[in-house]
């Protein structure tokens, strides 16, 4: 008969993972040890072992849980009855709404997957290709001639290229805010930079706001 989890087990675990993408995030994959993240848990590392068979299994559980969420995010909006163009925008405000608080666990899938295997790479591909698609339909959604030129795919993975990496220079603390930048993600996909408001934020400010090298 199975040994029964202990209450809390769900928690402690998630608890765990959140720590291990905070350090694979910081000093990689291979550059952090079982030790480190016992510690950084405050558990001993016999009690971190009840939770996770090895450093593998912590670093599938990030990137496997990190593109779950954002297909979860995909199917919400899909879920709604919106008219094209508010749907793309949703589409954008949520997923840089999800890299906010992601920052660590994009971190890694994006430059720690390599350390998976094969098999389990394939999956997190597939996740992430369910991704790239459902916001390429949505780009043809506003204009339909992206279909037969093929254009959607380039044009979706330049959006994701302005989402996915400002997590690299926007503060999480600053006043330009990530729910302020998918505004402005949004505004220059559709109209270009004559259509970016700049009432909200003054351009003292915002150079303030952005992380220096």
């Amino acid at each position: 008969m199975p040994r029964k989890r202990a209450a809390g087990f769900d928690n402690q675990r998630d608890l765990i993972i959140e720590q291990a993408a905070t350090l694979f995030a910081r000093n990689g994959f291979p550059g952090t040890s079982m030790n480190e993240v016992a510690e950084a848990c405050g558990l001993s590392k016999a009690s971190l072992y009840h939770y996770m068979s090895d450093k593998y299994q912590l670093l599938m559980f990030i990137c496997e849980g990190h593109i779950e969420r954002l297909c979860a995010l995909v199917d919400e909006v899909a879920q709604q009855d919106l008219a094209p163009e508010p749907r793309l925008r949703l589409m954008v405000q949520r997923f840089v709404e999800e890299y906010a608080d992601a920052q660590n666990e994009h971190r890694v899938l994006t430059e720690d997957v390599r350390f998976l295997k094969e098999e389990d790479q394939q999956r997190i591909f597939a996740g992430e290709r369910k991704v790239v698609g459902a916001m390429a339909q949505a780009m043809i959604g506003v204009r339909p001639e992206l279909d037969a030129s093929k254009m959607a795919k380039p044009l979706t993975m330049l959006l994701f290229g302005m989402i996915n990496w400002m997590f690299m220079w926007l503060k999480p603390d600053g006043g330009l805010t990530h729910e302020r930048m998918a505004m402005v993600v949004s505004d220059l996909l559709f109209g270009g930079i004559g259509a970016v408001r700049l009432e909200d934020i003054g351009q003292a400010e915002a150079g303030e706001r952005i992380r220096q090298e």
